[in-house]
């Protein structure tokens, strides 16, 4: 069945995948099968849904080389993401020679996003995370600068590191072209992404700033040191999964001495006093959950103003799942709502 469903063309997928997200609860239901418990927690209808048409149309998360990955994946983004979200203003524009996309609202904000897109640090692109980006223009009322950082193998650990600061340095010495405030432009990502606004926190803070206004902190990666229990809770089966992990790793930064570098686990970081207050975001059935979980715990330990906030009922990677359902928007929205009132606060 899923050799089928491979078969048959994306926009019809798309199209089958909307008219089963609008089915009647029960008929979901039927569809998904009963529902699933682990840790204490169970699995959204809404996700339990994805997983299955995930299976049927063979879009496996990670496979072949790392370009056959990315075409995959470039595939795969307009089944899940909807259609574009507007009214969002879009232009094109180059960060000290790291490109860049801004997205602007409808309404007026003199406050800004720098946003990292997820993919481990070999996948992802300016369109891969586009409606995402959109949606936390528009829900936020922020202007999104969405940076296109190299991506492993190619370019290794460290290079998506210099290119995340270097494209926050950039915004916020340039703010006044893009119309905001300096004190009022927060750094934020998903997955591999938020691993890398937080890095982007912990060396501009550390380099006595300027630093971010805040960090939004969206299923981050935290720490390669140590295998926690969640990352053998969901080894497999929900998205990501624990070879997943191992794939990125082992392109973003093969050597493994390396690994315990804070600039790649910044969990590992001896001193997170002073970094930006935070909304911090795991998912429940996400291999990643318990070292996010840790890193929000020593933000707190730190004296970091922090919102942990675990989805308990999702799996890595909603905020890429906007175009299906209602429970990845929710979830969603709630970081957006987070990133509003955060720098509203941070308003001189």
């Amino acid at each position: 069945m899923s050799k089928l469903m491979s078969r048959v063309p994306l926009g019809v997928q798309a199209g089958f995948a909307r008219a089963v997200f609008a089915l009647p609860g029960p008929v979901r239901r039927l569809i998904a099968g009963p529902p699933i418990r682990v840790d204490g927690q169970e699995l959204a209808l809404d996700a339990q849904l994805l997983l299955v048409l995930d299976r049927l149309g063979d879009h496996e998360f990670v496979r072949g080389t790392p370009e056959q990955a990315r075409a995959n994946l470039a595939r795969t983004v307009p089944l899940v993401a909807g259609p574009p979200i507007e009214p969002v203003a879009v232009r094109e524009l180059s960060l000290g020679g790291v490109p860049a996309r801004l997205y602007t609202p409808a309404e007026d904000t003199d406050a800004m996003l720098v946003y990292y897109h997820g993919g481990g640090w070999v996948l992802g692109t300016l369109d891969s995370h586009d409606n995402t980006c959109r949606y936390f223009a528009r829900e936020a009322g922020v202007k999104v600068l969405s940076v296109d950082y190299r991506l492993a193998p190619e370019h290794a650990f460290p290079a998506a590191v210099d290119d995340a600061v270097s494209a926050f340095r950039h915004a916020h010495a340039k703010a006044a072209d893009f119309g905001v405030d300096p004190g009022r432009i927060a750094v934020g990502g998903d997955s591999a992404g938020g691993n890398l606004a937080a890095v982007t926190s912990l060396l501009t803070t550390r380099d006595g700033g300027p630093a971010p206004a805040f960090q939004l902190l969206l299923y981050p990666g935290a720490d390669s040191s140590v295998r926690r229990p969640s990352r053998d809770l969901f080894a497999e089966g929900f998205f990501l999964t624990s070879a997943n992990i191992d794939w990125f790793c082992d392109h973003y930064c093969p050597d493994v001495a390396q690994r315990s570098d804070p600039r790649f686990s910044v969990l590992l970081a001896e001193d997170l006093t002073g970094l930006p207050p935070a909304y911090l975001a795991t998912a429940g059935f996400d291999p990643l959950r318990d070292e996010g979980e840790a890193f929000g715990a020593k933000l707190a330990d730190a004296g970091v103003p922090v919102t942990v906030r675990r989805q308990r009922d999702l799996i890595h990677g909603y905020a890429s799942f906007l175009g299906l359902g209602t429970r990845f928007r929710e979830a969603t929205a709630e970081a957006a709502g987070a990133l509003r009132t955060g720098l509203a606060l941070a308003r001189p």
